[in-house]
This record gives structure tokens, C-alpha cells and sequence, in this order.
């Protein structure tokens, strides 16, 4: 169950903002990537191809984190941190085409190779702007 992020997090996370999600490989080695992802109903929904090595260390359990970068202003971000709560096959490719249609306004383009859908818990997060005043943190 993921924690309640406050309602300026939650509006800040529904826009399609530039993601990188980070996780660490069973060799102890950090990994980071550039995504797509989408806040769902208190989760954050991220999709790949079944044919990433990620997949692998992106198991139930694993633990992970999002940073998600205002587009107009990176120094705005949030950073989300928790695990990996449920992995499902995306066999109609419902889930690649509800995020390519949020970041790029159309289905998505390669509808043959298999895809696969994982959902983040979050824990903790926080948040900065170096404008102002939005800086909120949570600890586990």
C-alpha cells in the first residue's frame, strides 16, 4: 500500500513530466533509465519491453525510486521512493498506449513486441523547487 502524497504531488505527478526510475541490480550495482510512467490511483504505472534486462531485477519486492523532472523547470522535481507492488504482462498493450497517448498523444507505435507492466508503492518521497516554497518530504 502506498503512502498519501499530498494534493500538490499528486497534481504535479498526473502531468507527463520527464522520469527516470532507479533500482539496484542483484550484483549491487545502480541502474537508472529514462521512462514514461503515470500516477495510478496511488501507485505509479511504468511499462517496458519483455525484452529488457530490467525486468530481471524489477521483480514484486524490488526496491526502486522515480524522480520525476518539471518539464519547464528541472530544478523542480519530485522523487518517489518504495518498491515494486505488482507485475502483470500487458497483452493488449492497453497500458503502453494510455502512457505513449499521455507523452506523445498517440498509440504506441510497435505493437509487436510484448510489453510488460509494473506498479511502484511508494514509501517516501521528496520534493524541492529552488524558487520557492515547495519542499515537502515524508520519511518510511
Amino acid at each position: 500500500m502506498s503512502r498519501e502524497l499530498p494534493a500538490e504531488a499528486i497534481e504535479f505527478l498526473r502531468r507527463p513530466q520527464h522520469a527516470v526510475i532507479g533500482w539496484t541490480g542483484k550484483d549491487g550495482r545502480p541502474f537508472t533509465v529514462a521512462t514514461w510512467y503515470d500516477w495510478d490511483d496511488g501507485v505509479i504505472l511504468i511499462n517496458m519491453d519483455a525484452r529488457r534486462r530490467r525486468l530481471a531485477w524489477l521483480e514484486i519486492g524490488a526496491s526502486v525510486s522515480l524522480t520525476a523532472l518539471d518539464a519547464d523547470n528541472w530544478y523542480r522535481h519530485l522523487s518517489l521512493y518504495g518498491q515494486i507492488a505488482r507485475v502483470a504482462d500487458d497483452l493488449e498493450l492497453a497500458d503502453i498506449d494510455r502512457l505513449a497517448r499521455r507523452y506523445s498523444g498517440r498509440a504506441f507505435r510497435n505493437r509487436t513486441s510484448a510489453r510488460v507492466s509494473a506498479w511502484m508503492a511508494i514509501d517516501s518521497w521528496h520534493g524541492w523547487d529552488d524558487a520557492g516554497p515547495w519542499h515537502f518530504e515524508s520519511t518510511p
